[in-house]
């Protein structure tokens, strides 16, 4: 079992908090200064910088995924999903998964995931709850399905249907890792009927900027991007049925208004739906 498991229904005691290290770069915070927030470091400034010399459009990018993160969660409430698995949260910002889904459907439970100490720092945000939903935040990494699936099974029933939402967080894993394995793990845990749901950051769109962008962040940070095609992100859904319009752009997904489709990104993204 994972070592915390806070759920809005109790009284989250975050006080023991792990240490953070204030002079290494966590991607985390990296994105929140690229989206204006004040919870990052000196150190997280300077990489969020460097990247922005080479490409400025980072800054709508990552407006352009969190967009996508809500509208993905709002077609999932809307086609009946009442569960959340939501990995590789960040940083509490706007329209977080719950607030979206219980916007839809206040009954809905949201299980958060993430392995970042500063981001369980802010967890209560992500506690926060319509009292007819629940929600809870679980201290663990991606690389351990196990005990991601086991800590979310005190929130969450498996035997009925989940939004998977791996939204930016497959990037972060090497092939060695195994990505692909892992994605069939979360997704052999839920039921028929569950849904499964990637934004992850592009090789094949601006080749030159995004490759130099994955060399600026891998000399910066402890944390190793692997950078995919659209035919390798697409790979992830085998055995799914895709959502229309299949993976594109995050800002060609559904996009809620024409504003909305002109934020360009540089994500793939798609969802797909276990039959």
């Amino acid at each position: 079992m994972p070592d915390k498991f806070f759920r809005s229904s109790v009284h989250a005691d975050l006080s023991e908090l792990p240490r953070i290290d204030p002079s290494v770069a966590h991607i985390a915070r990296v994105y929140d200064f690229w989206l204006g927030g004040k919870d990052n470091f000196a150190v997280d400034r300077e990489v969020g910088k460097q990247v922005l010399e080479i490409h400025p459009e980072t800054v709508l990018s990552v407006r352009a995924n969190r967009a996508f993160l809500a509208r993905s969660v709002r077609y999932l409430a809307e086609q009946g999903i009442r569960q959340f698995l939501d990995v590789g949260t960040g940083l509490p910002s706007g329209n977080n998964t719950h607030e979206v889904a219980q916007a839809v459907a206040p009954q809905s439970r949201v299980a958060y995931v993430d392995n970042d100490p500063i981001v369980l720092a802010h967890a209560r945000a992500l506690l926060t709850s319509h009292p007819q939903g629940e929600t809870g935040y679980l201290d663990a990494d991606i690389r351990d399905p196990g005990a991601i699936l086991a800590g979310a099974a005190e929130l969450l029933d498996f035997s009925k249907p989940v939004g998977v939402m791996l939204v930016a967080v497959l990037h972060m894993l090497t092939d060695d890792e195994g990505p692909g394995e892992i994605v069939d793990r979360f997704m052999a845990a839920v039921p028929p009927g569950s849904f499964l749901v990637i934004s992850h950051l592009a090789s094949d769109v601006q080749r030159d900027a995004m490759a130099e962008m994955g060399r600026r962040l891998n000399s910066s940070m402890t944390q190793r991007f692997t950078m995919r095609t659209r035919a390798e992100v697409t790979a992830f859904f085998h055995g799914l049925t895709l959502v229309d319009p299949g993976v594109v752009l995050t800002h060609e997904w559904r996009p809620a208004s024409p504003d909305d489709a002109k934020i360009p990104g540089v994500l793939w993204a798609g969802a797909a739906r276990k039959d």
